[in-house]
């Protein structure tokens, strides 16, 4: 096995935020993920949230289910907290800490497989319960890491690889969690970082 590590490239005039850390101290491992993944562009903009926010990244806990999202949260905040859940159960892993430790900011990583199909029971319990956490699902309509398969949130008429059609209806998390009493609820395109 091979074990690549992320270069550090020290750069003189890096600014610092009030704490007195720069961005370098809010970045995580390299990204494995496959070139061209929007997964990359979230983590790039949470690291630069959480850098201008001043929020100390030890006071930080992550948090993701499984998939290729799952991996995002090693991208970010090296020094925070973090714990990867079983399929679908992120939100009661995030329920728990934040009734351990009030304190903690909660950043929830998922996918839409993750969820919108196995945890979506879950998903719905975590917006009745109006979690203080940040909530993100990266939602590609697939499920990527097993190679291709329809997620519940896929567009009807959509192709898959092998040629088969979707023809569900999608659930839409941000129509459900509008509806649910979502105190925040966003819509973002990975392809526009300014934008996330």
């Amino acid at each position: 096995m091979t074990f690549i590590a992320k270069p550090k490239i020290v750069h003189k005039g890096l600014s610092r935020n009030a704490l007195g850390l720069t961005i370098r101290d809010y970045e995580g491992g390299m990204s494995t993920l496959c070139a061209g993944c929007g997964h990359d562009s979230v983590t790039s903009a949470i690291v630069q949230a959480f850098f201008e926010l001043d929020i100390p990244p030890y006071q930080v806990a992550k948090l993701s289910g499984i998939g290729c999202s799952s991996k995002t949260p090693a991208y970010f905040l090296d020094a925070s907290h973090g714990f990867n859940a079983v399929h679908g159960r992120m939100p009661s892993i995030a329920t728990g800490a934040s009734a351990a430790n009030r304190k903690l900011y909660l950043i929830g990583v998922s996918g839409d497989g993750d969820s919108l199909s196995i945890g979506l029971g879950q998903f719905s319990h975590a917006l009745r319960r109006n979690l203080d956490m940040l909530y993100i699902i990266e939602n590609n309509g697939v499920y990527g890491l097993t190679k291709g398969q329809f997620s519940a949130s896929a567009d009807v008429g959509t192709k898959a690889k092998k040629g088969e059609v979707n023809e569900q209806q999608p659930i839409d998390p941000v129509q459900m969690a509008m509806a649910q009493g979502g105190t925040f609820v966003a819509r973002g395109f990975s392809g526009d970082k300014d934008q996330l």
